[in-house]
Formats: structure tokens, C-alpha cells, sequence
């Protein structure tokens, strides 16, 4: 008797994460790649990841508009910071024009993930969702594997352990996870953390609430940003929509390359001009001295932008302070510092930052073995040593996550091609040496460095190296020789898979 076995669905390529890189990187799929099958593969219920996810008052990005959105779709609004619901809704624009929404399939995790050397396949093992919340598992097999899920945890932000927090009589809220209905009207919020969240919140809040303050256990770097940008208004309203857009997007990659750069090689002169600008719109130097002149140079860590010096101007109404110590504890009033000051709080918002996850919480296996993420290298910012068929999606953390992002999309179609016009298989990247290992994401944030350590490295040298350098990138990405650095396997060294089972 011969029982026929059903293979799983397969697929070409399956993009991991319905967020804005995952939209980016199926609209050049499937323009690049046209006669490719794909599916995007999203957790959640909703597509736009980050700008879905975060629902916390005032949220927006730290990028201006015109490079953090698509290439390919002008940013129409006025806006050049803009705010999470208009980002969210360019997201799903985006997605509806070019019928990606039709590829995309919601609550469904990819919870394991298992490259066969034999037959040249992935096979992704999905948690699937139901509307009751049912959950169950199906298998799905693809060619190439794209992870586009960012490098955080989606179901967990980072928590502290504040002790006496269990004594607090009010409400103790993580931005990652906002309540709808808080009320926050006529009470004193305290905002533990002063990144680009904390310094978003807080203007946000300021109009309603008594008093926000900022509690900071060290200062940080905050620049003023205009919330428009004059000049490409003036380009909007003279030159047609895509030549202006194109102008805009190259003037302001230019201009933030370029300060980067000053910030980086002349940092006495950058730290003079971030406390010369503050020290300006506030008029206190006593208080930039203490709050906003850091320890560590511009750029170290990533600079927080405040559009139109909100952030600043709502300290100058006297709705907004900053106080610069550490906690002592969490009291029922409030907090108690180590100085001995007690900050009197009805909402305590710890806006203490990311926890790290690896491409969406993928542990890549290959022939059946987990692979150590931490024992790879990423070459051209793209693709795994060690893991075929294997690409990833990062981001500048000096500049505009889709401008990396883009060009990332962009080479995977290139290696799709290459592969297909060679007759390859499966394609992995080898060093042709030994390489210094250096962290993915070099930076000193906290939040990087507490989980750093369990991600891919990168050299030190071109192309291993993950430069924060877009000219440069975008100058050499897609002129790579594939053929010099990714080892290949020809499709004849595949074994064709053999789908009846005699019984």
C-alpha cells in the first residue's frame, strides 16, 4: 500500500515581521523578484510593529520623516518628526497600495526555525492564533528566511527591580504597555529614565498633569529639533512630489551624516554647541550644567531629538522638572532618592528602556543543531556566518532605521537573483581570515548592554564591519562581489525530497 504524504506548504521566501522594515522588504520583493512566492509572518494582530505597539502619549519618531520613511512612497504629511498614529497609518498605506497586505499573515509566531543541508529548505514550525485565542501549530517550508522583527522584545520591556515598589499607593505604568483608560489629569507623574521615550512623555503629559518630572540617574544629551522642516516645505510647494522628495530625503541624510561625524571627531566642540543650544532656550546654566551635560561624549549613546524644544518648554511653564539621582526606594507616596528627597507621585512611569531579543526570538538551527548567535558575524550588516539562506534586518542607530534597512532589502534581492542566475541553492558568507569581534550595536546604552552579548558580532573590517555610514554603504552595498565572499551550493548538490511513503 502506498500512503501519500501531504508536504507543507512552501514558499520561496518568508518575510518575519509585519512592521515597517518587514513592508519595506516585501514591496522590494516583490518588484525586484517578481516570479518569487512569499509571505509575510506576523505575531501580532495588526501590522506597523513598532508604531502598532506603542500607544503611550506623544510617541514619534526620532527621525525625521523623510528618511526614516520608504524610498519608494514620498512622505506627504507636514510633519518632519511625526507623531506614532500618522506613521502607523503611512505603514498601512503603504502595505494597501501595493497589495502587500495580501501576503501578510497575522497572529502567527515563528517558533522554531530548522535549515536542511539536504534538501535546502527552511522548515518553520508556526504558532498559529485563532480569534478565540486558540493556539495551534502548523509546519511551513521556505527557500530563504528574512527576519525583519527589530532587536526587541515585543512581549517585554525592561523591568527593574525597584525595591518597596509593592508599597506605592499609586498606579506604576511601562510605556511598552500603556492603559488606555489612565487617567492622568491634576495628578504628579514621575517619569523614571530620560530617553527617547521619557523626553516624549513628558511634554505630552505636562498640559494635563500637576507636575511631570524626569528622574535621571545621570544627564543626557537632548537637542532641540525644528518639528518642520522650512526648507523642504519650500521644495513641496515648487518642485513636483518626487524630485522633491529626493532633494529632501539626500539634504537631510547629508546634514545628519555630517553632524554625526562632528560629533565624533570633535566632540569638545559638540558637547559646546549641545549646552550653548540648551542653555539658550532655558536661560538656567545651573540647571543644563547639572541635567543636560553628560559624562560621556554626543553620540556615545543616541542622541534625543525633541521637536520644536517641547520637552524644554514645558520645564520653562514650571509643568516639567528634572532631577538627577538615584532611587532609593519606592515609598507609598512616591520615591525616596539617595540624597533623602522624596519625589511625591501619583503615577510612577518607568520608562527604564528596551529588553533586547534576538530577530523576533528566531533561534536558527541548521540539520537539527541550534546555532550560537553569538559565535556568528554578520557580513554586510545582512546576512549570518554559519546560518544559509539566513538574512536579518538592522537598522543605523546613527541615522534612520529604513535607510539601512532598504539597502538590506535590496542586496537580499540581489543574492535571490545571483542565486537563481547561478543555479546556487543555498548561499552562507565566509571570512577569508580571522576577525575581531566587536558588539553588533555599538553603543554604551544601558539598554544594549544588558543584552548584547547574546546577538551575532561584528569584524573589523569592511565587509564584516556594520558601518554607520550610509554614503558609504550605499556606494558599495549592492556593488558587492557575491561570488568572493558567499560560499554556494549548486541546486545539482541538492537532494530532491521524495514525498511517498510506501507502507
Amino acid at each position: 500500500m502506498t500512503e501519500t504524504v501531504v508536504a507543507p506548504e512552501h514558499l520561496d521566501v518568508v518575510i518575519v515581521g509585519a512592521g515597517l522594515s518587514g513592508i519595506g522588504a516585501a514591496h522590494r520583493l516583490q518588484s525586484e523578484c517578481p516570479t518569487k512566492t512569499y509571505a509575510v509572518l506576523e505575531a501580532r494582530d495588526a501590522l506597523g510593529g513598532t508604531w502598532d505597539l506603542f500607544r503611550y502619549p506623544g510617541v514619534r519618531s526620532d527621525s525625521d520623516m523623510f528618511t526614516l520613511g520608504y524610498p519608494f512612497k514620498p512622505w506627504r504629511d507636514a510633519k518632519s518628526i511625526a507623531d506614532g498614529p500618522s506613521i502607523l497609518r503611512y505603514v498601512q498605506e503603504t502595505a494597501t497600495e501595493f497589495g502587500i497586505d495580501r501576503h501578510i499573515r497575522y497572529a502567527t509566531k515563528v517558533v522554531a526555525a530548522d535549515w536542511s543541508t539536504d534538501t535546502a529548505r527552511w522548515t518553520l514550525t508556526l504558532e498559529q492564533r485563532d480569534a478565540a485565542g486558540n493556539t495551534a501549530q502548523r509546519t511551513l517550508t521556505c527557500g530563504f528566511l528574512y527576519a525583519c522583527a527589530g532587536y526587541y522584545n515585543y512581549d517585554h520591556g525592561h523591568a527593574p527591580d525597584f525595591p518597596g515598589a509593592d508599597t506605592f499607593a499609586g498606579q506604576i505604568v511601562h510605556p511598552q504597555f500603556w492603559p488606555e483608560d489612565l487617567d492622568y489629569t491634576g495628578k504628579r507623574v514621575v517619569v523614571i529614565g530620560s530617553g527617547a521615550t521619557a523626553v516624549t512623555l513628558i511634554p505630552s503629559m505636562a498640559d494635563k498633569a500637576e507636575l511631570v518630572t524626569m528622574l535621571q540617574r545621570s544627564p543626557t544629551w537632548i537637542s532641540a529639533v525644528p518639528g518642520r522642516d522650512k526648507v523642504a516645505d519650500r521644495l513641496r510647494a515648487t518642485l513636483p512630489p518626487n524630485l522633491a522628495h529626493r532633494l529632501i530625503r539626500t539634504k537631510n541624510i547629508l546634514f545628519n551624516i555630517g553632524f554625526y561625524q562632528y560629533c565624533r571627531r570633535r566632540p569638545a566642540a559638540a558637547r559646546k554647541l549641545l549646552t550653548d543650544l540648551t542653555t539658550r532656550i532655558l536661560k538656567d546654566e545651573k540647571a543644563v550644567a547639572e541635567h543636560f551635560t553628560p559624562s560621556y561624549d554626543p553620540w556615545d549613546q543616541r542622541l534625543c531629538a525633541v521637536p520644536d524644544a517641547d520637552f524644554f518648554k514645558a520645564m520653562k511653564r514650571g509643568k516639567a522638572e528634572v532631577v538627577t539621582d538615584h532611587i532609593d526606594s519606592f515609598v507609598p507616596e512616591g520615591i525616596r532618592l539617595k540624597s533623602g528627597r522624596i519625589l511625591e507621585a501619583d503615577i510612577i512611569i518607568t520608562a527604564t528602556g528596551l529588553q533586547l531579543l534576538a530577530f523576533g526570538g528566531i533561534a536558527p538551527q541548521v540539520d537539527g543543531r541550534t546555532v550560537t548567535l553569538s559565535d556568528q558575524f554578520v557580513w554586510q550588516g545582512a546576512l549570518l556566518t554559519g546560518v544559509p539562506n539566513f538574512a536579518v534586518c538592522i537598522g543605523y542607530t546613527n541615522a534612520s532605521w529604513t535607510l539601512r534597512a532598504d539597502l538590506t532589502s535590496r542586496l537580499v534581492c540581489r543574492i535571490l537573483e545571483h542565486m537563481d542566475k547561478n543555479g546556487y541553492a543555498a548561499v552562507v558568507p565566509k571570512p577569508d581570515g580571522e576577525l575581531a569581534e566587536r558588539p553588533l550595536l555599538d553603543l554604551a546604552s544601558g539598554y544594549v548592554q544588558r543584552s548584547i552579548g547574546d546577538f551575532p558580532r561584528q569584524g573589523d573590517r569592511h565587509p564584516w564591519k556594520v558601518r554607520q555610514n550610509y554614503l558609504l554603504d550605499s556606494a558599495t552595498t549592492m556593488r558587492t562581489n557575491l561570488d568572493r565572499t558567499l560560499e554556494s551550493t549548486p541546486n545539482s548538490a541538492v537532494r530532491q525530497r521524495d514525498l511517498s511513503i510506501t507502507g
